[in-house]
């Protein structure tokens, strides 16, 4: 009975993978899944059966994994490539996208057995149609998941705000690994995160690309895909990723803001000291010299931030 209802499902999806072209013929829509693994053995081979009931071909890629990682995904259906040594998430996706030749909509999935393959539809669905170049799966959508862990949104929301930031973009869920893309859109990401922060570096890529990026919600489960990391650790080390980028695509963030926020402190304290030294009040030396460190450090800054801002349009005018 659920094979029967499953193979239903895949019947409907693959009529609406198909779109009226100019000429009255349908043109079918191909769905390339990339599914990067490290050492995924119990989960890949069913996640791979599952995954292929929603598209045209599966993609793992195998990124040093030290078990049968690649032996089983093979055995379940997959095209696997296999990295000899840990590269991390970002250049597994990087070698997914090179591979999916031919795809029409390439879906990114975890492939740990967080996030659901019968999911895929909703957000192919919207790139056929034509009302999305990118479609980010949303744990929080709509709001709070009750099933999410506090320390765990509390990071996330930190994260979204400084890649929304970053991205130009409004996202709930930057953190996503479950995403589709239009095709036509491939060759824009850098792929200069190897790590896990290389969801947040695709946003800003898209979001600089001026891609129509929408999101719709997914389930997802807590009580698999456990990270060899420390949640903390982790997260720390995505927002230093996120910074750094900042840095490059958004200088007036990175530099002018927060030469402005020390700049208008330091005059401040200048005008307090002023109206203190006028009533014949004594200046004391570790605050003045407080004072004229901060605006000559927000001086700096803010100068920084202006120029590499002018200097970052020169250069993507010129590319």
């Amino acid at each position: 009975m659920v094979n029967v209802l499953l193979r239903e499902e895949n019947d409907q999806l693959i009529n609406k993978n198909k779109e009226q072209s100019p000429s009255g013929n349908t043109v079918s829509q191909q769905i390339t899944v990339i599914l990067p693994a490290y050492n995924e053995e119990v989960s890949i081979g069913s996640i791979v059966l599952l995954t292929k009931l929603y598209a045209d071909k599966v993609i793992v890629v195998d990124d040093g994994s030290i078990d049968r990682t690649a032996d089983i995904a093979r055995e379940a259906g997959a095209e696997v490539i296999v990295h000899n040594v840990n590269m991390g998430k970002g250049r597994a996706l990087k070698t997914g996208f090179e591979a999916a030749v031919g795809a029409d909509i390439i879906v990114t999935m975890d492939s740990d057995g967080q996030h659901d393959p019968a999911e895929i539809p909703k957000l192919v669905i919207l790139i056929i149609k034509g009302k999305a170049d990118m479609v980010n799966g949303s744990r929080y959508l709509n709001g709070l998941d009750k099933n999410t862990p506090v320390y765990r949104r509390v990071g996330q929301i930190i994260l979204d705000r400084f890649t929304n930031i970053n991205s130009g973009v409004k996202i709930t869920d930057s953190q996503s690994g479950f995403r589709a893309f239009a095709a036509s859109t491939k060759d824009i990401f850098r792929f200069n995160t190897p790590g896990m922060a290389i969801e947040s570096e695709m946003l800003a890529d898209a979001g600089k690309a001026g891609f129509r990026i929408t999101e719709v919600d997914i389930g997802v489960r807590y009580d698999v895909g456990f990270s060899s990391k420390r949640p903390v650790v982790h997260g720390f080390e995505v927002l230093v990723r996120i910074l750094k980028d900042i840095e490059f695509n958004k200088p007036t963030y990175y530099f002018t803001v927060p030469g402005l926020f020390f700049g208008m402190i330091g005059l401040y304290m200048g005008i307090v000291f002023l109206q203190t030294f006028a009533i014949g009040g004594r200046l004391n030396f570790g605050p003045t010299m407080l004072m004229v460190l901060l605006i000559v450090v927000g001086s700096f800054l803010t100068i920084a931030g202006i120029l590499l801002h002018s200097l970052s349009v020169v250069l993507r005018s010129v590319k």
